[in-house]
């Protein structure tokens, strides 16, 4: 027995060489003319760097990809070729052809996963339309109105919080601001439905997520990604008896609390007129949708907001004057729509933030079919592409490196002149359906936060370099002095 181990390593050794060669072999033959690493380790590629130091890996491939005309540049991750998209022509291409024949979005690259296969993200055609259709009703004025009242009561109490833990000590604003989003998103999306209990176990569930996003696809026990896969599974159940409790509160006819009552009410209505009905357990997933596409790309954008308005001492006063001419702290009224929609110059503090910080930087895609990206190169079936969001934002735009609110405002106009560049809400078929509930609450983050609270960065060497924890933060996590600006915090 010893004898046929010994003779047959030679064997074993010689497949082995066989098996890491083909794979190179079949790397370049994806690759082609592609800048990207040549040579890259079997199986695992360069996943080890993207996973230790994400911003590095991200940062060499837009290079890679900005070496040459054409704006694509290739790697290999996890046994898959990927194709990296710096071009904002080549990215809308892969945006507009969401579908069976073309690509397919994954907002992941292993999210199919980790979210399940019936997420919104994986639709296609007719059954993707019906579906945006009935979530609209979530999001007209009076809804907004709705989640607007309930958004600022939210922020102006942890705001308070967040001023009594600093007390002339610097404090990084990037967990508060998550649990800030995560108590604001729950209330938004399914308010009384979910007691302080579930709220506790639903932070909880949500960090294994979060983790397990940023971890290699080892789908075992005891690994981040397993933990975060289960973690979704009890997500979607929490969130699917909320739909069924209001559902039974709407049959009742009281009024809509909260996004998951003006959904059930539209449920009950089309139920009524052609017999289609979500069940409670499709509708949490699509809540736990956008829970996943609000969560951290708001602590993202919020964060980012805090850190140029502390560099921007000018645009900080602007927004104070404008917020001080509709709204302030002795009213004891909250900021209506009305409000918001007068606030030019906010809003426009807010695109730039989101702008110049696109918080998914990245929106993964599966190449579904071998697809002719340009006249020289064909992306092969199978690749994950990854048009880059953050790159597109940097083109086109006067000045783009640049914090220039103005650029969105009406005598510029660039928001329009540049939309095809601005693509941090997606394009095509799938742009994000929630972007004016997004828009609003970083509004409303900027206008609240500027008027109730002197706040000062405590700058470090690097401090405002990119950190990727999945969406993109100040390296420091955005560490600041707070002081009230107010005798007292309105009570709304």
């Amino acid at each position: 027995m010893e004898f046929l181990v010994t003779h047959n390593i030679p064997f074993f050794i010689s497949c082995i060489a066989l098996v890491l060669v083909v794979e190179q072999i079949f790397y370049l033959r994806k690759k082609r003319f592609l800048p990207g690493p040549t040579l890259v380790l079997p199986f695992l590629g360069n996943a080890i760097s993207l996973v230790t130091n994400p911003t590095k890996f991200w940062d060499l491939q837009s290079s890679y990809a900005k070496s040459t005309s054409l704006g694509i540049s290739a790697n290999y991750i996890v046994g898959r070729f990927i194709v990296y998209i710096y071009s904002s022509d080549l990215s809308h291409k892969i945006f507009s052809n969401v579908r069976p024949d073309a690509f397919h979005l994954v907002g992941h690259p292993f999210g199919k996963k980790l979210f399940g296969e019936h997420n919104l993200i994986y639709m296609f055609g007719q059954q993707h339309k019906d579906l945006r259709r009935r979530i609209a009703p979530n999001f007209t004025p009076k809804a907004l109105q709705t989640y607007t009242d309930i958004q600022q009561r939210i922020i102006i109490k942890h705001l308070e919080s967040w001023c009594t833990k600093s007390r002339n000590n610097s404090i990084p604003l990037r967990i508060l601001c998550r649990d800030m989003n995560l108590e604001t998103s729950q209330t938004v999306f399914v308010g009384p439905y979910l007691n302080q209990e579930a709220r506790q176990r639903f932070k909880i569930d949500y960090n294994f997520f979060n983790v397990g996003l940023m971890k290699l696809p080892f789908d075992f026990p005891g690994f981040a990604f397993r933990n975060a896969r289960l973690a979704v599974q009890r997500l979607v159940e929490t969130l699917a008896g909320c739909a069924e409790d209001s559902g039974k509160q709407m049959k009742f006819g009281e009024e809509p609390k909260c996004l998951i009552d003006f959904w059930m009410l539209e449920n009950i209505r089309e139920s009524a007129e052609s017999s289609f009905q979500y069940s409670c357990r499709e509708i949490g997933g699509h809540l736990f949708d956008f829970l996943f596409a609000s969560q951290d790309a708001s602590t993202s954008s919020l964060l980012w907001a805090v850190a140029y308005l502390d560099s921007h001492p000018h645009v900080l006063q602007r927004v104070r004057d404008e917020v001080a001419k509709y709204w302030v702290p002795e009213s004891n009224r909250p900021i209506t729509g009305e409000n918001l929609r007068e606030m030019k110059f906010t809003e426009a503090v807010a695109r730039e933030v989101v702008r110049i910080r696109a918080p998914a930087t990245m929106v993964p895609h599966i190449a579904e079919v071998d697809y002719p990206l340009t006249e020289e190169y064909v992306i092969p079936k199978g690749s994950i592409v990854f048009p880059s969001v953050l790159d597109s934002s940097f083109q086109g735009f006067t000045e783009p490196e640049l914090f220039d609110p103005d650029r969105f405002m009406e005598q510029r106009e660039e928001g329009r002149v540049y939309k095809k560049n601005f693509l941090a809400f997606g394009a095509g078929p799938h742009q994000c359906v929630g972007q004016r509930y997004a828009i609003n609450h970083l509004m409303l983050f900027i206008a609240l936060f500027s008027t109730l609270i002197d706040f000062k960065r405590d700058r470090t060497d690097g401090c405002d370099d990119i950190s990727y924890v999945p969406t993109i933060v100040p390296k420091d996590d955005c560490r600041v002095f707070l002081a009230p600006r107010c005798t007292r915090f309105p009570s709304l």
